[in-house]
């Protein structure tokens, strides 16, 4: 239980942060979302670019692998969509706000040092690979469902292409055959943008939290939050271990990877449309709370806590 409090302080710390520099009035209000704008517009861009260039990617797929992981995020991001429509009212960009935080996992810090911690480097190899595309994944799929739904076939592809997001993933995918050529120069400005998104989005989601504070109230937020730490793990977990055959690293991974809070990402995509910011902000600060007992529980379950 130690160890997971140590794990997730650094990410209280800079919301706390934020959030102690807004009550006493050191930031102005709209320091927070210029630092969302900053994180979603070039340094998340740069960190997918970064990561999906560099990923060491192996030839043959392990597809059960990614079906397990991915159908059990798929599974609780419709769920969380249904639930919100129906029984909180959310409409449009809200509705894909709370499915994304409800299956998109806070993985740089609590999914990283807790997975390496548990399995060592065997666990590594399978980290990464999911490293590699979830945030991509997510990301795509979030801009599809929000762009898609009030757009026409050509407007749509514009808004794709010319998004910030989609960028980085695809020009981090077209410069992996050369990547030995980017002069290195190129690659420290990358670095610089990319390890300025985490720090500058927790601090932007705590001046986000003074603001609305629990305006959205415990209800969606509590259902966010279970369907992050209990559904999704479970899912994956019978999946993983019931359907198809993987060694005991691989499929505790997933498990793991799957049972980390609702991530910070779900919140830059909200205030990046202005909806669902509450519900995002909410949704993150509780999940991260839980999960110091949720994953220790995992952790004993998989039989390395």
């Amino acid at each position: 239980m130690l160890s997971s409090l140590l794990v997730v302080l650094p990410v209280f710390g800079l919301i706390g942060l934020g959030y102690v520099a807004r009550w006493t009035k050191l930031v102005r209000e709209t320091t927070g979302e210029g630092l969302s704008d900053f994180v979603f517009v070039l340094a998340v861009p740069c960190l997918l670019f970064r990561t999906l260039a560099k990923a060491d990617i192996p030839a043959s797929q392990p597809w059960g692998y990614w079906i397990s992981y991915f159908t059990g995020l798929a599974i609780v991001w419709a769920l969380a969509m249904v639930i919100a429509h129906r029984v909180f009212s959310r409409k449009g960009p809200e509705l894909v706000v709370s499915g994304f935080a409800a299956a998109q996992s806070n993985t740089v810090f609590v999914g990283v040092p807790m997975i390496l911690k548990a399995y060592g480097d065997a666990g590594a190899v399978p980290l990464g690979l999911l490293l590699a595309i979830h945030l991509p994944v997510t990301m795509t799929a979030a801009t599809l469902l929000a762009e898609g739904r009030s757009a026409s076939l050509k407007m749509m592809a514009r808004r794709l292409f010319t998004h910030p997001i989609i960028i980085g993933i695809l020009l981090g995918s077209a410069v992996r055959p050369v990547i030995d050529f980017i002069p290195a120069p190129l690659w420290t400005l990358v670095d610089l943008l990319a390890g300025a998104a985490v720090p500058c989005a927790l601090i932007s989601l705590g001046i986000a939290m003074r603001r609305y504070g629990l305006e959205s109230g415990l209800g969606l937020p509590a259902v966010l939050s279970a369907l992050k730490l209990g559904l999704h793990p479970l899912i994956v977990y019978l999946l993983a271990t019931r359907v198809f055959d993987m060694p005991a690293h691989w499929s505790g991974v997933a498990v793991l990877f799957a049972a980390c809070p609702c991530g910070i990402n779900a919140y830059l995509f909200a205030e990046r449309y202005r909806q669902g910011v509450a519900d995002a902000s909410s949704a993150i600060a509780l999940s991260t709370m839980l999960s110091l007992f949720t994953t220790a529980a995992w952790l004993t379950w998989l039989g390395v806590g």
